[in-house]
């Protein structure tokens, strides 16, 4: 065998077993037999004194809205798993992670998806990456003037990692906690269910879809983020009692096969 030949095999051999890491990773979470694995890491993003004591006064009990929420919204799914989610906060990072590209390209989101991934490769305590943990890194940001919006969070399903902007402002802890579950669903394979000037799209952006586009909601389903009110404009939920998990996004978060793998069902 020529040296050309054995490199490309080992190539290969690497994607491969790279793939097959990644289908065991999402099988792990997507499976729905036991609590995600959630670790918090905080990030002072502004360097903002506010940032300062949101991080230092960070507690798991500030995740428990969100838990309550997966767990309600799957057992409408027929699937039951107490805690859903274990958020396990770690101490806080100092480094930033790769910014996104501002309006780039299939190619350079490409490369910067790759370029997140091993900075949080380069962050693990460990050489082997952590199976099956979601890594959620919360920026903190000092409060802004109301209509300030902060950068756009995201999630990423391949690496289970969520870039989450958040307020260091207890007065919007409600909406931090709408953020960071709508990114924990992204890490699942959850779509956004917004068109570009931020309204819900009809009808699997909406509570209750099978209602008129047009009659006003009292819920929002969790990967739009916002509910169209009864003066039409679409406006955040008051908290995560007010958001639900809709058909479209179960399907997509696999609460169909998890059903059916735990109980057998059709």
């Amino acid at each position: 065998m020529t040296f050309r030949r054995f490199r490309i095999l080992l190539l290969l051999g690497v994607f491969a077993a790279a793939l097959s890491l990644t289908w065991l990773e999402q099988w792990m979470v997507r499976a729905w037999q036991g609590p995600l694995d959630v670790q918090v890491i905080p990030i002072n993003a502004d360097g903002s004194a506010a940032a300062v004591a949101a991080i230092a006064a960070l507690d798991a009990r500030d995740f428990d809205d969100i838990n309550a929420f997966l767990e309600r919204e799957i057992a409408g799914y027929g699937v039951r798993v107490t805690p859903a989610a274990s958020f396990a906060p770690k101490p806080e990072h100092g480094v930033l992670p790769p910014a996104p590209p501002q309006g780039g390209n299939v190619l350079q989101i490409m490369l910067w998806s790759l370029k997140l991934r091993w900075w949080v490769y380069r962050q693990s305590d460990g050489w082997l990456p952590q199976l099956g943990t979601i890594k959620l890194f919360l920026l903190y940001h000092a409060p802004q003037e109301p209509g300030v919006a902060l950068p756009h969070s995201l999630g990423l399903q391949k690496g289970l990692i969520g870039v989450v902007h958040v307020f260091a402002d207890p007065k919007q802890a409600q909406q931090n906690r709408i953020v960071v579950a709508h990114e924990l669903l992204h890490t699942l394979g959850a779509s956004d269910k917004y068109s570009p000037d931020g309204y819900p799209i009809y009808p699997h952006g909406y509570a209750e879809p099978d209602l008129p586009q047009h009659t006003p909601r009292h819920a929002a389903e969790i990967m739009a983020g916002r509910l169209v009110a009864a003066n039409g404009e679409a406006v955040m939920p008051e908290s995560l009692e007010r958001c639900v998990i809709g058909a479209q996004t179960a399907h997509e978060i696999n609460l169909d096969a998890g059903f059916r793998n735990r109980f057998g069902g059709d």
